[in-house]
């Protein structure tokens, strides 16, 4: 045990959607807490993940993509990213920098509404520049870096990449020295704040990405119907409840003979089960409700918002 005293605080991860806020996490944590996919806007809630160590406790917060696009759902993921900043004692921003190395035209304009709020925040401010295996050429990051630096003008760099775990411990020991002292909120080994079903919920949707590719990313959701548990035979039977806003998707989610929706099934039982560490007897349904994403009521049925 260190001889100082212990941290502990609120991390916020911020950033444009699929900056990689979600693989950073979950490296930390050493296992899966925040569903993660190559579309944009995966994380939907704001998600909380505990790291405790020898000296520290650390809480951070993953969020939704900070985006500009409009429509009640994204209001609500906004929302959701701004309170986990006014909750936080340390902001880490991440972006995707292989991107922007790229395209240096697009940095304004997708980075532009998180200068604002996190400037005047009086946080301690931290920037991963994300994804830096991607770029071959390393002197393209350097235009990409002077950039966020004039944006960001208080804050550390860090070039890592979430994916491969490059240079985020360096970026961790920083963020654990800014954190200010108190003794851990949660138990040791408690890794989330997430309750079970919302985590079942979270990689059922996951799988429904993957299965889906570029098809219908944003018009799925997924709610719990049933969770019941059968000690006897060490078994959970779990009913859930996929929502597409068009008619259309159905038929698409399903897949011919039904062998899609069985193949995601498939892959969310095995999950869900090593989470659980119990066998899983899951039921899916695929039910349409047209223009869900606008409306408050079932937003908030199934968690957004919160």
């Amino acid at each position: 045990m260190s001889m100082s005293e212990p941290k502990f605080g609120f991390v916020a991860l911020l950033g444009p959607p699929n900056s990689g806020k979600s693989t950073l996490m979950n490296q930390y944590l050493g296992q899966k807490i925040a569903i993660v996919s190559p579309k944009p806007q995966t994380t939907r809630n704001r998600i909380s993940g505990i790291l405790t160590d020898e000296d520290s406790q650390v809480v951070f917060l993953d969020t939704p993509g900070i985006h500009r696009m409009r429509g009640k759902m994204n209001r609500f993921l906004l929302d959701t990213a701004w309170d986990a900043l006014s909750n936080s004692d340390v902001i880490v921003i991440l972006f995707d920098a292989a991107f922007f190395a790229a395209k240096p035209h697009m940095m304004e304009k997708e980075l532009e509404p998180l200068v604002k709020p996190i400037n005047g925040s009086g946080r301690k401010i931290f920037v991963a520049v994300n994804k830096i295996d991607k770029v071959k050429d390393k002197a393209m990051l350097l235009p990409v870096m002077e950039k966020a630096q004039a944006m960001w003008p208080e804050a550390e760099f860090f070039p890592v990449s979430a994916r491969k775990g490059e240079g985020i411990d360096i970026l961790l020991e920083k963020v654990k020295e800014a954190l200010p002292e108190g003794p851990p909120m949660f138990p040791e080994d408690q890794v989330s704040t997430v309750p079970m079903r919302f985590m079942a919920s979270e990689v059922i949707r996951e799988k429904l990405f993957m299965s889906l590719q570029q098809e219908l990313p944003y018009s799925t959701a997924v709610e719990i119907e049933f969770w019941n548990q059968d000690p006897d035979k060490n078994l959970v039977n779990i009913g859930a409840i996929i929502y597409t806003s068009k008619k259309n998707h159905k038929g698409m989610i399903i897949g011919k003979g039904g062998q899609n929706l069985k193949k995601i099934g498939i892959k969310a039982r095995t999950e869900i089960e090593e989470m659980l560490e119990q066998k899983v007897m899951l039921e899916l349904w695929v039910k349409v409700k047209e223009d869900w994403t606008e409306d408050v009521g079932f937003l908030r049925s199934i968690g957004l918002g919160e």
